[in-house]
């Protein structure tokens, strides 16, 4: 099944530049896909289309069974709650426990049972090995830790898709390893997609999957076929 269905559909910036005309992409339940390509080549506009935040109105977006061209203020968040979504600035509140980090986002999400919620915090930071974290404060963290805990928080909906925008961008070698290895075990054992945005061509090396660059405007899989048409 596709998660992510993009047909002829043009990718523009928030002032309505077309970056990224007539994209097509297909990408399965449970597959793991690089995008790269270089500094303002289009791949966050491409990324921010996917959760909403910027508008598709071209061709047709279908993403975790949401139109793109049809969101509103009453649908988008719906959306993403699908998503799982890893940046490369952790993004965490500063002034809350991890455990509160997680609690903060269940409730935003709709979560009103205090149990239910603080049970899945917890499965959530087992997963990524971190339960023993639950009252450290962000600060007290290292980066690898930090962006642990952003991984957590993207499963906390058990998301169709994990968008992860340059998420070793911060990190060693080492710790960027230990992020690759935990992503790719968690969307293979939960079937989420993943869609990962990166410079790092050493973890393509390290971690193959399928590769889709974006030069000159067009997407391009990593055998060479346009996924343009």
């Amino acid at each position: 099944m596709s998660i992510v269905k993009l047909v002829n559909a043009d990718i523009s910036q928030q002032d309505g530049k077309i970056v990224l005309p007539q994209v097509s992409l297909d990408v399965k339940e449970g597959e793991f896909v690089y995008l790269i390509g270089k500094t303002g080549s289009g791949k966050s506009s491409l990324l921010k289309t996917l959760y909403g935040a910027l508008t598709q109105t071209t061709g047709s977006g279908i993403v975790a069974g949401f139109d793109l061209r049809t969101l509103n203020r009453n649908t988008i968040p719906e959306l993403r709650r699908k998503l799982g979504i890893v940046f490369q600035d952790f993004n965490l509140l500063t002034d809350r426990s991890v455990g509160q980090n997680l609690l903060f986002v269940l409730e935003a999400t709709g979560w009103t049972n205090k149990v239910e919620m603080a049970q899945r915090a917890q499965k959530v930071l087992e997963e990524v090995d971190l339960s023993h974290k639950w009252n450290a404060m962000p600060f007290e963290l290292s980066g690898g830790e930090q962006q642990r805990v952003v991984i957590a928080r993207a499963l906390l909906n058990q998301p169709a898709l994990i968008i992860a925008d340059e998420p070793t961008g911060n990190l060693d070698p080492e710790t960027s390893d230990d992020i690759l290895t935990l992503l790719r075990r968690l969307a293979k054992d939960h079937n989420s997609a993943v869609i990962c945005a990166t410079h790092d061509y050493r973890i393509l090396q390290h971690f193959p999957a399928r590769i889709v660059r974006v030069i000159n405007g067009k997407l391009v899989d990593d055998e060479g076929l346009g996924l343009n048409k």
